[in-house]
């Protein structure tokens, strides 16, 4: 792959850097309203957004922010704590908790900053009554495997949740509440990001229960009752928001790349679905371009984001991207002309330590030399150990922000 390969990692590393946070919060800390700030949130990047918060205004700062284990920045007056994710542990529950001590304590003269990322819905855990961290668990563990998508999934969080769905900004009133969105939800829908703890909720619980319903999820006792006698939320509050980074920065920043290597670019946008259907698809349009019977003509590169989904089936190690990835390759079969990555922005692709992964015209060719039957892993959801035999893993650690997947292939003339 060669050059190929370097151009590709560089690109997704230029749409990472576009939205870390010292890179796409300088507005916002520009104009800090005067006194004291109490900062709260939770999300990949809430850390990150935290610290350079305290650039700018160190001393007049206190709070809590929850990030995933390893995601962690240093901050001297905003208390950083590391819950599990995406499964919720008790670690969460109890930061959680701290945040809502924070808030019921709160009066109008307070002014509060709620720094919120992907990630948020799992790190914030505090179950409605009636409804153990174990339900919660075995819930998400369902929901993930399921195929269900973002959407959907925060719809049952929100009305298993006490702080989730507008709970939280009902819990710091009379106190003036900002929000600041590092956004990893297609479409940016704030309702959704973090399960939108400080924004307004449209679902009701009846939603949820059809969530679970349509993908056969079994529900303890305890979460069809709450969701059978969800209270309503008093959503009579100011919402101040300002999203600060998107999918759309970060792909314009690898574009901008790409044009200044000399190719083109057909940016597709945020693109939800089955990642192995959505593989097949693109697969399906880069062959065309590389013919010459696109709309489009190479050199080029295709760009997307958004959010796929998985139905695991399989006992293998893998994440949305390395499962597109793997898709792709199979659809391509070898095609010499074309290259791709596909990565998660936070740096952790689904059950790996990856970020996701390359594909190359070789990939399939290298795989078949050391005797790997590529359907088999497919079958087994095993698309980690697949890339990770050829080598063509992408590895970077957290990244400390999430602006959810980044995927460019590479058609040349």
């Amino acid at each position: 792959m060669g050059s190929n390969s370097a151009l590709l990692r560089r690109l997704f590393e230029t749409a990472v850097a576009a939205v870390l946070p010292d890179n796409c919060m300088s507005d916002l800390v520009g104009n800090l309203p005067d006194g004291k700030i109490v900062v709260i949130g939770a999300g990949k990047a809430a850390a990150g957004m935290a610290a350079e918060i305290e650039k700018h205004k160190s001393a007049e700062l206190s709070g809590l922010v929850i990030v995933p284990y390893g995601h962690a920045a240093a901050c001297k007056h905003i208390d950083v704590v590391e819950a599990a994710h995406p499964i919720p542990d008790a670690s969460g529950v109890v930061a959680t908790r701290r945040i809502l001590e924070i808030a019921t304590g709160l009066t109008a003269a307070d002014q509060v900053l709620c720094l919120l990322s992907g990630g948020g819905s799992s790190l914030m855990i505090a179950p409605v009554d009636g409804v153990t961290l174990a339900d919660k668990q075995a819930i998400t563990r369902a929901l993930l495997k399921s195929g269900a998508s973002i959407s959907e999934i925060n719809c049952v969080r929100k009305h298993l949740s006490a702080i989730k769905g507008g709970k939280l900004a009902a819990a710091c009133r009379p106190a003036r509440i900002s929000t600041v969105i590092i956004s990893d939800v297609p479409g940016n829908d704030v309702s959704l990001i973090a399960s939108g703890p400080t924004v307004h909720d449209e679902t009701a619980s009846a939603d949820a229960l059809h969530v679970l319903q349509r993908y056969s999820i079994d529900m303890p006792k305890s979460v069809r009752s709450a969701l059978e006698n969800t209270v309503v939320v008093n959503s009579d509050f100011n919402e101040d928001v300002s999203i600060v980074a998107t999918s759309d920065d970060a792909i314009a920043a690898a574009a901008k790349l790409a044009e200044s290597a000399g190719y083109a670019s057909l940016i597709l946008g945020d693109l939800e679905g089955d990642a192995r259907e959505l593989a097949t698809r693109h697969a399906a349009l880069a062959m065309s371009i590389a013919s010459g019977r696109g709309t489009a003509s190479p050199p080029l590169i295709i760009f997307s984001g958004g959010e796929t989904t998985v139905k695991l089936t399989g006992s293998g190690r893998g994440g949305r991207n390395t499962e597109y990835a793997l898709a792709l390759a199979i659809a391509l079969d070898g095609h010499a002309k074309i290259s791709a990555i596909a990565c998660d922005t936070d740096g952790i692709d689904g059950s790996g330590d990856n970020a996701g992964c390359l594909v190359s015209p070789d990939t399939l060719k290298r795989a078949s030399e050391r005797s790997m039957d590529v359907h088999a892993c497919q079958a087994n959801n095993d698309s980690y150990h697949f890339f990770a035999a050829l080598d063509d893993l992408v590895i970077t650690g957290p990244t400390r922000t999430n602006v959810n997947d980044f995927r460019a292939i590479l058609v040349e003339r």
